[in-house]
């Protein structure tokens, strides 16, 4: 057994090291979920802190781990009786992000329970940990069923396996600690919720502190026994606290006066639920008895909302994670010395209660972006700007002009605000796929809904039990069959061949050149790619985003599901300089190309964004396009070109670069919240589906009808 870095070696990250030794004083404070840039340490701290633990009382042979003095009733190794206990070390059981179900929640013997009704159950992952730590590494790029399976455990404390009419049940209640990486992508709100407190770490700045860093890992790998030979009288100084306050935590009282502090603070930043006051509540008592205090005192509560909170105040995806500490201080000192009513009244208007506008309501400035930040701000005009006069009837209203950015080059616009994001309308791909799980198109998949029987190729993972039983039918007789018993073979089982849903890759190609820097227009643009991104992060989806300008083109945005790196990419998106189409399209080319061979069941779809001309990048700019467009239609890539040319004269550049493309061309005046939903939908339909019939028709007429009837159609 290898030796783990010891615990109290750790250089820094009070933080984290505070949030685990709370949930190991009280594992009711649920857990921890440590977000942080790569190399930080995160997963040595999370490993270290399992050698703290308290020897855990199990009943002797239980590989469920059932406590000797309240053994499990349901217990699959049960009943356990008057069994003898013993103790082992607490576990901390690592979940890989590509386990199996069968891995996670253990698995059914499907032969022997046909064959012989025998209930032959391997426990799983989540057995292991019970009255233990299970750490997930990359709890972010965990699969959804996975995550669905977690969510289930946390919440009923026991896992169920219900297998073709087979059930087994047992107890599953575990300090639950995942790490992340936030580049890679957020968690569902669901499974977020779920993980007690959160702590953001990044690596020292000072270099003294980094200087000791290294200074200590070069030795632990060294010699590892030596080292922590080091460090043990601190882990057993460290070890013993936890045991102290353990058995401290019982006698903590949690005065009302603290009570409402707690509720005014998770009020006061409008969190979901109730469960943030409970965790605050816990972690709060946790705090006081790792002090040696018997009672809970305000700066407990300050100290616990910064570490239960930050994740819950998110009202989306694209709000950072954190908590204003100076509002955070106003309401603990508002509310510090008063107890709750004994028969609250609901508060009116004016009565000084939530929502009269006073310090720590939550009004304007407390709880929502104040002006200025958010989307919906950052869309909204400055007070020294005035709205331009609205445009005679039947004309196009003129393009405010963007200002220049400090310092920015010649021909270079400062970058703009995207509009409002808005919701989209379910966008899928027509077909059946095969891509990674999401919740977007059609695929075949592991989980969800049964569509036929095959022969399995490996280990039985999805019965079909119809189809076992047929198969087995005809050989009963010849298999000495003389009871009521079916007899099973190997040969007889049959793998369920099951249809869910898949993620898609959306790639958008943005002319960010000098013909594009109306900011109407480009505020638009940057709405509909913030509000996919949206979409994506909902359904697993991946997104990119190439912008060209200038002489070159660049991939502003690599394929990936964090809508947080998707909006400040796009929040600096400059404009100006020439238009180099080609290059735009052949650096979208190359980021498909990658991505296929990394992932080449995901499919995808190019929407380019401009107003077709080209004006660099070669002799004939306007032919290096056409022939960078052609590679997407040989490649069968479902494309659409969001045209923007504007004016009288118009000369239908980007209708052209749409043919060439394979895909539809829907004008500026279509970029609107719905119809740009539609349109990814109409022309995924259009670009995957077989045309034939009145398919075929229904997908020419979306390319040659008249701007009306065409956003007509897209809506």
């Amino acid at each position: 057994m290898s030796t783990r870095y010891p615990f109290t070696a750790v250089v820094g990250m009070d933080d984290l090291r505070l949030a685990l030794l709370l949930n190991a004083v009280s594992p009711a404070v649920g857990g921890v979920l440590v977000r942080g840039e790569k190399g930080t340490a995160k997963s040595t701290a999370v490993r270290a802190l399992a050698e703290l633990l308290p020897a855990v009382p199990v009943v002797a042979g239980c590989r469920f781990s059932c406590d000797p003095g309240a053994p499990d009733p349901g217990c699959p190794d049960g009943p356990h009786g008057t069994a003898p206990g013993t103790e082992r070390p607490a576990r901390m059981v690592e979940l890989p992000v590509g386990a199996s179900e069968d891995r996670l929640v253990g698995s059914l013997d499907i032969e022997k329970a046909l064959a012989d009704g025998v209930k032959a159950f391997e426990p799983g992952l989540l057995a292991a940990a019970h009255r233990g730590i299970l750490y997930v590494d990359e709890v972010n790029l965990l699969s959804d069923h996975l995550i669905d399976h977690l969510l289930d455990a946390a919440a009923m404390g026991a896992s169920h396996v219900e297998r073709e009419g087979v059930s087994v049940r047992h107890a599953a209640r575990f300090l639950l600690v995942g790490t992340m990486n936030p580049e890679e992508g957020e968690l569902r709100p669901q499974l977020l919720d779920r993980f007690g407190l959160t702590v953001e770490v990044s690596a020292s700045r000072d270099p003294q502190q980094r200087v000791e860093v290294v200074r200590r890992r070069l030795a632990y790998e060294d010699d590892p026994a030596a080292f922590a030979d080091r460090w043990a009288a601190d882990e057993a100084e460290l070890r013993a606290r936890i045991v102290a306050a353990r058995e401290l935590l019982p006698r903590v009282t949690l005065g009302d006066g603290v009570l409402l502090q707690i509720a005014a603070t998770c009020a006061a930043f409008e969190v979901d639920g109730m469960r943030a006051d409970i965790v605050m509540a816990r972690a709060a008592t946790a705090l006081a008895a790792w002090a040696g205090r018997t009672e809970v005192d305000s700066e407990d509560v300050r100290q616990a909302a910064l570490l239960a909170l930050p994740h819950r105040r998110r009202r989306s995806p694209f709000d950072a994670p954190g908590l204003d500490e100076e509002k955070l201080d106003e309401t603990l000192e508002e509310f510090k010395g008063q107890e709750p009513d004994e028969d609250p009244e609901p508060d009116g208007p004016g009565d000084g209660g939530p929502g009269d506008g006073g310090p720590g309501d939550g009004g304007p400035g407390e709880g929502v972006p104040p002006q200025g930040e958010g989307p919906a701000a950052e869309h909204s005009p400055a007070p020294e700007e005035s709205a331009p006069p609205a445009p005679p009837a039947g004309q196009e209203p003129a393009p405010a002009p963007a200002p220049q950015s400090a310092g920015a080059g010649a021909g270079e616009r400062a970058a703009v605000a995207a509009s409002e994001p808005f919701r989209t309308k379910v966008l899928s791909v027509p077909g059946l796929g095969e891509g990674a799980a999401g919740r977007r198109s059609r695929a075949r998949t592991e989980h969800g809904r049964t569509t036929g029987s095959t022969r399995p190729r490996g280990a039985l993972t999805k019965l079909h039990l119809a189809a076992t039983v047929q198969a087995a039918a005809p050989h009963q007789r010849a298999r000495g069959r003389t009871g009521p018993g079916l007899v099973v073979r190997r040969d007889d089982l049959r793998q369920a061949t099951r249809e869910g849903r898949e993620g898609n890759l959306v790639l958008f190609a943005v002319d960010a050149s000098g013909s594009m820097a109306a900011r109407q227009r480009m505020s638009a643009v940057k709405g509909a790619v913030l509000s996919l991104l949206l979409d994506a992060y909902q359904r697993r989806d991946k997104v990119g985003l190439v912008t060209f300008r200038g002489r070159e083109a660049e991939v502003a945005l690599p394929p990936t599901s964090s809508v947080d790196a998707a909006a400040a990419r796009l929040e600096k998106l400059p404009t100006g300089g020439r238009t180099p189409l080609s290059a735009g399209l052949l650096k979208a080319h190359d980021v498909l190309r990658v991505e296929r061979l990394r992932d080449p069941s995901r499919r995808p779809l190019l929407v380019v964004v401009t107003d077709g001309r080209a004006t660099g990048g070669g002799a004939d700019p306007v032919a290096l396009a056409a022939r960078a467009a052609r590679l997407h239609a040989a490649d069968g890539t479902a494309s659409v070109v969001v045209d923007c040319e504007t004016g009288p004269v118009r000369l239908g550049l980007a209708g052209q670069l749409a043919r060439e493309l394979g895909g539809t061309a829907v004008t500026l005046d279509e970029l609107r919240a719905d119809a740009i939903a539609g349109l990814v939908r109409d022309v995924r339909e259009a670009g995957h589906a077989p045309r034939t019939g009145q398919a075929a028709q229904s997908a020419r007429s979306v390319r040659s009808a008249p701007p009306a009837q065409s956003a007509w159609r897209a809506a």
